[in-house]
């Protein structure tokens, strides 16, 4: 299991730094961002066209290194969520969340009774296949969840304060491309629109205690986004690293290799 839980590490607002999976599922992968110094992975569902049962596999992965894994469900259809509940994933990142209403259903199928909806498995992959008495089964399953909501369009931002009010969404998570298309500036991030938005979403966090995540493209923006109040700082995404490294390296020994 994950050295330090999504919910813990939610609770403070020292930085978390964790690196995005949308291609690589490898057995490895948890040991290698576990030996580069990552707390935490955002497994992609949305746009990698992973399925149910990689993420499974996956999620065994994670455990094994100590890397807490925030599952990204690709709709709020509780068949995505509750599986992926299932399957093990500790966080439940949930794209385009609008508003209060949608993020309390969402939780619906995150929770357990009393606190939501979600049909019972027990003594499977969540709950790393044991016995024990059922209350304090479902007691500890709840208290495990972290719900991580996505601010990516212009009614989230206005509903921002609202969503952060709820009890049981830990995290908000701002999708900063999808957030610029629905402002109608699209990739314009220094935008006095955009940055609005991210005020916005910022002191709704700071008001309600809660965390604040997003994906950052390079060292020098995470530090930036976690100075303006962002303490889950998600380091760009295995297909960038490697394209980027690779194309660097290759580039270097090509014009090397030209000198002799």
């Amino acid at each position: 299991m994950a050295e330090a839980g999504l919910k813990a590490m939610a609770r403070t607002r020292t930085v978390k730094l964790g690196h995005f999976i949308v291609e690589f599922a490898t057995p490895g992968i948890g040991h290698i961002m576990k030996n580069a110094g990552c707390e935490f992975v955002l497994f992609d569902l949305e746009h990698s066209g992973f399925g149910f049962e990689t993420v499974k596999s996956a999620i065994r992965y994670f455990e094994a290194a100590g890397i807490a894994p925030i599952v990204r469900v690709p709709s709020k259809e509780y068949h995505h969520i509750a599986r992926a509940c299932d399957m093990g994933a500790e966080g439940i990142m949930l794209p385009m969340v609008g508003n209060a209403k949608e993020a309390r259903a969402i939780l619906d199928c995150m929770k357990y009774h009393p606190e939501g909806k979600r049909g019972v498995a027990l003594g499977v992959a969540h709950d790393a296949y044991t016995g024990g008495a059922v209350p304090k089964k479902l007691a500890a399953a709840n208290q495990k969840t972290t719900l991580f909501c996505q601010i990516e369009t212009a009614e989230g931002v206005k509903n921002a304060d609202a969503i952060a009010a709820v009890d049981g969404v830990d995290c908000l998570w701002v999708g900063h491309f999808d957030l610029s298309v629905s402002l109608g500036i699209p990739g314009e991030f220094t935008n006095p629109k955009f940055i609005k938005a991210i005020d916005t979403v910022v002191a709704a966090c700071r008001k309600h205690k809660k965390a604040l995540g997003r994906l950052v493209p390079n060292v020098e923006t995470g530090i930036d986004f976690y100075k303006w109040g962002f303490d889950f700082i998600c380091y760009s995404g295995d297909v960038w690293v490697l394209q980027n490294a690779l194309t660097e390296a290759v580039a270097l020994l090509r014009a090397g290799c030209k000198k002799r």
